[in-house]
């Protein structure tokens, strides 16, 4: 036991959960007025519904004793025999392990939600929502991290290029194509109601990822330090990339663009981050930023999804960018659990063919996860809101509320005057 590496992973624990609000306020500002409680009500309930099912069998599917590299056995249902005591190498307690990456099996499901916004039931939201966390979330965690296939090919993902953003991303697109396009769409556009949030919550993400990345060390050394430093650097080049991206394409730099290059930067560095250099993370940020920018501004038209908050656009294209660039720049030099040299310093294409491996299969299996999810909820509740409860907002008719009530009608009385 370290009480130092015990101290770190408490607060880098604690800002991982800042980003499951800061993800709630981030897209609650990008959605309509009339939807903005619904899409963070689906941020929030989260909280409560997977940590309850961690605990119960979620945390022992992904981190118990392998089974044949697919999935966790069941040493650990109900959090049986997870105590003070540190969980093998680790120097910390193997309850504070568990709680670490519960709140990354809480943010993942989360970042999905935004595909599917404006128009996905609560009902239905809940049904995919404990389904995808035990289905799809936990058996790839276990791939990667719990001793599973992915792992002992040699994957490297630091802290959820393919666990967190690219399986959220391919099943948030999956999620959008079979719920549908939202009524009136091409009438009635997204238009963020409040930029601001969406400044606030980004804010609150990127915060969030220092302990998002570093923390996943494990322990307060060098290598965490450089998964913050790159944390950081991936990020600002991510925002300076998307902002020359949409001055260059657009004639003018939005706010909204510079917090969502940042947001792409961040997800393309996670899967990288204790793997390479400074120098590396400058290009990568830079790539992210300018191919996540061109994907949600240029390729969801000519496609034609409605992907409501480009979910895919920034966390699946962005985890996979990171994903593959990490066979590239990943160095020995940086961190000696590098065994094979990234192609820019060896020539050698082995890391990045293990990358694509790693991609995609978790692409082929959240897919297709995703889909007999959504069709198996889809018998019990329907997944769509009606055109009607599109149109009235889904706060005031999944959730009898709304966020904006007391305003309108103090509009309303000084309009009368």
């Amino acid at each position: 036991m370290n009480n130092g590496d015990t101290a770190f992973m408490l607060i880098s624990a604690a800002l991982v959960f800042i980003m499951i609000p800061g993800l709630a306020f981030f897209y609650g500002g990008l959605v309509k007025k009339r939807h903005v409680l619904s899409i963070m009500m689906q941020s929030i309930a989260g909280l409560g519904i997977v940590t309850i099912l961690w605990v119960v069998i979620g945390y022992t599917i992904a981190f118990g004793t392998d089974i044949n590299g697919l999935i966790g056995g069941l040493d650990y249902l109900g959090l049986k025999d997870v105590g003070l005591d540190p969980k093998g190498e680790m120097t910390i307690p193997h309850i504070l392990f568990v709680a670490f990456q519960l709140m990354f099996a809480i943010l993942t499901p989360a970042l999905a939600t935004g595909a599917t916004a404006e128009r996905l039931r609560f009902p239905a939201y809940v049904g995919i929502l404990a389904l995808w966390s035990l289905v799809v979330y936990a058996p790839v965690a276990h791939w990667v991290w719990g001793g599973g296939w992915l792992g002992s090919l040699g994957a490297l993902d630091f802290a959820g290029g393919t666990v967190v953003h690219i399986s959220s991303g391919i099943s948030g697109l999956v999620a959008a194509i079979v719920i549908g396009k939202r009524y009136n769409k091409a009438n009635d556009p997204t238009i963020p109601h409040n930029i601001p949030y969406v400044v606030l919550g980004g804010a609150l993400l990127w915060i969030g990822w220092f302990g998002f990345n570093a923390g996943s060390e494990l322990a307060a050394d060098g290598t965490a330090a450089l998964a913050f430093a790159n944390t950081h650097i991936a990020a600002c080049m991510g925002l300076l990339g998307w902002m020359i991206s949409e001055k260059l394409h657009h004639g003018k730099a939005t706010m909204l663009g510079a917090i969502s290059g940042a947001v792409a930067g961040l997800v393309g560095i996670t899967p990288a981050c204790a793997f390479i250099t400074p120098l590396a993370s400058i290009v990568l940020g830079l790539i992210v930023g300018v191919v996540c920018y061109f994907s949600v501004a240029v390729l969801k038209e000519k496609l034609g999804y409605d992907d409501a908050l480009d979910v895919f656009g920034i966390h699946g294209i962005g985890g996979t960018i990171g994903a593959l660039m990490t066979g590239i720049f990943c160095t020995a030099a940086v961190n000696p659990l590098v065994a094979n040299e990234g192609l820019f310093y060896s020539g050698n294409f082995e890391q990045v063919k293990i990358q694509l491996i790693a991609t995609l299969a978790t692409y082929a299996y959240a897919a297709v996860a995703t889909f007999i999810i959504l069709k198996v909820v889809g018998i019990f509740t329907p997944l769509a809101a009606s055109n009607i409860e599109q149109e009235t907002g889904l706060d005031s008719t999944q959730h009898g509320e709304s966020a904006y009530s007391d305003i309108d009608g103090l509009s309303t009385s000084f309009s009368n005057l």
